[in-house]
């Protein structure tokens, strides 16, 4: 099912008159939407383990750190508004 439309595609190179499989438009969002939250898992990785190194030196860097760790959220939240409004 993963190399579907790999295949399909080289059949396509070859001559072939098979046709490339449509890629339904959920899955298309269903893709944004985890590419997102994947890139901002990432982001969090390295802002979160600085953020705690911070408030462990610094009590009153709790509320910035908080703030540097969720904003990369953001972006999961614009694509699933992007999702719902392109739907």
């Amino acid at each position: 099912m993963a190399f579907a439309p790999l295949q399909a595609f080289i059949a396509l190179q070859e001559g072939s008159t098979a046709a490339a499989p449509a890629i339904p438009p959920l899955a298309g969002a269903a893709l944004a939407v985890g590419l997102a939250a994947l890139g901002a898992g990432i982001a969090e990785r390295g802002i979160g383990a600085a953020a705690v190194g911070a408030v462990a030196e610094d009590d009153a860097m709790f509320g910035r750190g908080l703030i540097l760790t969720v904003l990369p959220e953001t972006l999961v939240i614009l694509a699933l508004v992007v999702v719902f409004l392109t739907l």
